[in-house]
């Protein structure tokens, strides 16, 4: 059964193929919109307000806190009872080093604040803190998919492992269309991207 979405959709499997497809051309919208950096940077609002952009086509619940508990595999993230003062901790971090940032980012996917969507969604924040903090973003090509999840669900214990994958893609091409656009992996979309660009998703 595919979550209730705005869609319509009821399978699971041609619901994420869309979930894909929408969110990552609302992801290059957000790119050349500029609106994230009107976000604060850091804080969950932020989060959220890229999480709506990216999935309110799609889900009546973008940008809002989950009110279920939800697990992947056998982690389970922050309980709903707890994930308020959690985001609020993870507001109150400080993010003025590399490791301060990640560390912070860490929280956030144990956090897990929305039903679905947190992955691109914490990412493009990520990169966010990075560029404002350091002038410097992930190169997410760089980044071998397998080792960064298995390195993500390690990060809860130890976060060195996440610490140095993610410190060896760093890049000072912030403003780098092409470094974006694998970093959400939507170089495909954006070959057609101006098909879209006047039509409702």
């Amino acid at each position: 059964m595919a979550l209730e979405n705005k869609l319509g959709i009821t399978g699971s499997t041609e619901l994420a193929k869309e979930e894909e497809r929408i969110s990552k051309i609302n992801a290059i919208r957000l790119y050349e919109s500029g609106i994230v950096k009107e976000s604060e940077i850091g804080k969950f609002s932020g989060l959220a307000k890229i999480h709506k952009f990216l999935f309110d086509k799609i889900y009546d619940f973008a940008g809002k806190i989950r009110t279920v508990n939800i697990a992947k595999g056998n982690f389970r993230f922050a309980s709903v009872m707890y994930l308020e003062a959690a985001l609020k901790n993870i507001d109150d971090m400080p993010q003025s080093t590399y490791d301060e940032i990640i560390e912070k980012y860490v929280e956030m996917n144990i956090a897990h604040p929305f039903r679905e969507g947190n992955g691109r969604s914490t990412r493009i924040w990520l990169d966010m803190m990075l560029k404002k903090e350091l002038k410097l973003v992930v190169d997410w090509h760089k980044v071998d998919k397998e080792d960064y999840f298995l390195a993500m669900e390690r990060s809860p214990v130890k976060d060195v492992e996440i610490k140095v994958l993610l410190k060896n893609a760093l890049t000072d091409q912030i403003d780098d269309r092409e470094v974006y656009m694998k970093g959400i992996d939507a170089s495909y979309y954006y070959e057609g991207y101006n098909t879209y660009k006047s039509k409702d998703l």
